[in-house]
């Protein structure tokens, strides 16, 4: 086990490497998209227009030669325009029959550009297929490619004409990842990589080690990773202590949380950790593994109170004072 933990993090540096040539900075949020497909979960990226999250999509899809498809979220989307639907064709001898043409779900990296665009009837249909993994079509299922993972875009600034994603339907991302502004010296080196001759993509290659059915191998290898009790003792006071009548709560949530955590946020800690250690070559989760991952896997499943809103405290802040107040005993 301990061989396949050490191939697992040379896979993993040679898969960050190949994505930083093309991405400039946003070392955190690549960390967590890259944990995002391995833990078999799917991330929901915020960030204003024009910050790589496209480009972060398909890179990730082509260094780990995946198949990948982009929609674009608009109000006029249908299910069907995501999922796919029966087509009437007719034979050489005049006989009709019902054919199924698959969507542009049909993928193992979709990406779902500004999804809070699309109309909620649109919306819950991804996120059921982001969870049962197929698509019913009439009175046929159908099972989607493995593996299957959607990232989701969403514009932070921009909310005429949008339809915000109901906190059932967050609960079921894995992530919420946060891009922010490049720096003075970041902006220079994207534009020396992309204002020249060369393509970015061009410059990539696809790891040994990828594709299909090496993803899914990573995969099941992530689930085999040991946890002790004590770490998962941990990871359930974290995630006991986001709700405001919990007498181990702190200040911050009794004050300023209306709704804590589900148990998937403790799901997602735990499988977040287990990809970390593998990238770190161990097969048992550390403490600071569950810290790495416990904003991302808690910002979106925290609902704050109005209090909140009106003295401009963020989820993560609450999560800051969470960190520091529950102990690893």
């Amino acid at each position: 086990m301990e061989n396949k933990a050490g191939e697992f993090k040379q896979f993993w540096s040679a898969l960050k490497s190949e994505i930083e040539k093309v991405l400039v900075g946003h070392k955190e949020v690549i960390e967590g998209v890259m944990v995002g497909l391995f833990a078999s979960g799917h991330i929901l990226l915020e960030g204003v227009p024009g910050i790589g999250k496209t480009l972060l999509a398909r890179t990730l899809a082509a260094t780990c030669d995946l198949k990948f498809a982009r929609v674009q979220f608009v109000p006029d989307l249908m299910p069907s325009d995501i999922t796919g639907t029966d087509i009437v064709l007719e034979t050489d001898e005049g006989k009709k029959s019902f054919v199924f043409n698959e969507g542009p779900i049909f993928v193992n990296i979709l990406l779902a550009d500004e999804i809070n665009r699309a109309t909620p009837k649109t919306q819950s249909s991804l996120l059921e297929a982001m969870q049962e993994e197929t698509v019913t079509v009439g009175r046929r299922t159908y099972n989607l490619p493995k593996p299957f993972f959607v990232i989701a875009t969403q514009n932070p600034i921009e909310m005429e004409g949008t339809f915000p994603l109901p906190e059932a339907q967050l609960d079921r991302f894995l992530f919420k990842l946060q891009l922010s502004m490049s720096d003075e010296n970041e902006m220079i080196e994207i534009l020396k990589r992309t204002t020249g001759v060369r393509e970015l993509l061009a410059q990539t290659k696809k790891i040994e080690g990828s594709g299909a059915e090496g993803i899914k191998a990573w995969q099941k290898l992530v689930r085999e990773v040991v946890t002790a009790d004590v770490v998962l003792s941990y990871i359930a006071r974290l995630v006991s202590a986001t709700h405001p009548f919990n007498k181990s709560a702190p200040t911050l949530v009794k004050k300023y949380v209306r709704y804590g955590a589900s148990p998937r946020a403790a799901q997602a800690l735990t499988l977040g950790a287990k990809v970390l250690a593998l990238a770190d070559g161990r097969m048992n989760i550390a403490f600071e593994d569950v810290r790495k991952v416990l904003a991302p896997a808690l910002r979106h499943r925290l609902i704050l109170n109005f209090d909140a809103q009106a003295q401009n405290i963020s989820t993560d802040k609450v999560i800051e004072e969470l960190q520091a107040k529950v102990r690893e005993e």
